[in-house]
């Protein structure tokens, strides 16, 4: 990452220093004699059966030091197939996160109705410090692994435990990343955003974002206002919250989402046996998760990895079916396997497998200030937890990296859009992740967007999962840039049925390979890189 750059590499400058912190326009520009992207085959299954293309483009570590260091991000494309004459340009794509990869997700144009994506470039791309680009930032990979203590707290030992252990963390990442943790802001990946279309030779971009790619699909469109032409932002940041602020509405969001999940639990007790009322699986699973303190399931699944398998459940509804059939069999069975499955998913046991968590801090993190103080941490999250107890430990501890963090913090963009072109807003109503205020705040500052709504669900960033009102709403848009007409108030702009829960005819098979089965590769990879499945 300290390479110098050769004479004939990118070189990127920032003209306006201050624009991020103030919300003016920003202005990149390369060099002269910078090289044409270099396209090569892609390795990625998905990629290779849509012939994408694969390569890196190599940016400045700080952009105020063009001549520095250097990174190269992992971009991938799978060109239009429409006559030039109806070519709408270039597609950058982000999965959220932050620390989500993206270089796979140039395959989901194939997911948008009737053929519109057909008519863009689809541009993936592994964010700085993630994935496939160089380097790649990893602390511990075993930080996520098995039997790691009580998230709640209640007493001093495990709060000394927890502080110990996000302490050593932030001490691994300084060691691991050195001056890369002062580079991986939001503002530092959407220069580098501007860098790929500057390279691809685009005037302008339209981008797919999901979740926190919603945000930085904000404060691109904050400043580079002229460069944007088409946007879709699917599970909305809210841009007056990030990012400790945040973390605490998302545990009220998720306790309410896990209570819904248990109502529909109850409602195929006949599959699950788990109980007959949302209040008695949910005493069930509180139960069990006190049993597991005790005594993990197999001897690795104690109370922190149960709650982190089923804290899914309260982002999407695609797994429903898998965690509840883990969870029955544990309890009938007692039969750790399927659970320990489940959470190997999400954490991988193997080198490298914190990628997704180190880059997740090393945005946040450094973004904004955390507050200092663990008295504030303490007294907000007890606050919290007496509301909302599912996860609120569990969420303090996956961020009190940020508050020893050796990454410089700065100061957040100023979202505005009031410059920008029509973009297309989507969240479901009970979205947890991202909660619909937020959707509901970008749409007041995007005074030209349109925001549609999954009505009544809990799914995070559920869009081209072939819910027809909203991914044909999409297709129009991308297709014609028209947007559902807005309305008046502090409302959604159209209502549409949300990403259906899942019915369960029995509680036998692979409901995996069921889900799967006639799923297309572009879904799959669409799922695998949201879901993380």
């Amino acid at each position: 990452m300290r390479r110098k750059l050769l004479a004939a590499a990118v070189a990127l400058a920032v003209a306006a220093t201050g624009a991020a912190a103030t919300g003016a326009r920003a202005d990149v520009r390369l060099k002269p004699g910078y090289p044409k992207l270099t396209w090569g085959t892609c390795t990625d299954p998905s990629l290779v059966s849509r012939k994408a293309e694969c390569g890196f483009v190599t940016v400045p570590t700080d952009y105020k030091d063009p001549d520095g260091p250097t990174i190269e991000l992992a971009v991938s494309r799978i060109k239009h197939t429409v006559p030039e004459s109806k070519y709408q340009g270039v597609m950058l794509v982000n999965p959220g996160g932050p620390g989500g990869k993206g270089q796979s997700l140039a395959v989901i144009g194939s997911l948008v109705p009737d053929g519109v994506g057909n008519a863009y470039d689809w541009i993936g791309f592994d964010p700085r410090g993630v994935g496939a680009s160089k380097p790649s930032l990893s602390c511990d990979s075993d930080y996520a692994g098995y039997n790691r203590p009580e998230y709640v707290p209640t007493n001093s030992a495990i709060e000394k435990i927890w502080l110990q252990r996000a302490e050593t963390y932030a001490k691994d990442c300084a060691k691991a990343g050195g001056d890369l943790l002062n580079h991986l802001k939001t503002q530092d990946t959407v220069r580098d955003m501007e860098s790929i279309r500057l390279v691809l030779g685009a005037t302008q971009i339209n981008f797919y974002g999901f979740s926190y790619g919603t945000y930085l699909g904000q404060v691109y469109a904050t400043m580079f206002p002229s460069r944007v032409r088409r946007m879709v932002l699917d599970g909305n940041v809210d841009p007056s919250r990030v990012w400790y602020d945040s973390n605490i509405d998302q545990d009220i969001a998720f306790d309410k989402n896990m209570k819904i999940y248990f109502g529909w639990i109850a409602k195929y007790d006949r599959v699950y046996h788990l109980g007959r009322s949302a209040k008695a699986v949910e005493r069930r699973y509180y139960s069990e998760r006190a049993r597991l303190g005790a005594k993990p399931a197999g001897g690795v699944i104690g109370s922190s990895e149960f709650t982190d398998i089923f804290l899914q459940a309260g982002y999407y509804v695609f797994g429903w079916e898998e965690i509840a059939q883990a969870f029955a069999a544990w309890v009938r069975k007692r039969d750790p396997e399927p659970l320990k499955k489940l959470y190997d998913k999400n954490n991988p046991q193997e080198k490298g497998g914190d990628n997704g968590y180190a880059m997740y801090l090393a945005t946040q993190c450094t973004d904004v200030q955390w507050p200092m103080s663990w008295t504030k941490w303490t007294a907000d999250n007890w606050a919290t937890h007496r509301r909302a107890p599912f996860e609120t430990w569990a969420n303090a501890w996956y961020n009190a990296p940020c508050r020893t963090w050796a990454g410089k913090p700065g100061i957040p963009t100023s979202v505005s859009g009031e410059a920008v072109a029509p973009i297309l807003l989507i969240s479901e109503s009970l979205d947890a992740a991202t909660p619909f205020g937020g959707s509901l705040e970008v749409r007041k500052r995007f005074p030209r967007s349109a925001l549609v709504e999954g009505v009544g669900g809990t799914t995070h960033a559920g869009s081209l999962f072939g819910v027809e009102c909203i991914d044909n709403t999409i297709a129009d848009y991308l297709a014609t840039g028209a947007l559902p007409k807005r309305k008046r108030g502090d409302r959604s702009d159209k209502r549409c049925a949300a990403v259906p829960r899942p019915d369960p005819a029995d509680g036998g098979g692979d409901v995996v390979k069921k889900r799967s089965a006639g799923t297309s590769p572009a879904r799959i990879a669409l799922e695998r890189a949201l879901v993380g499945r």
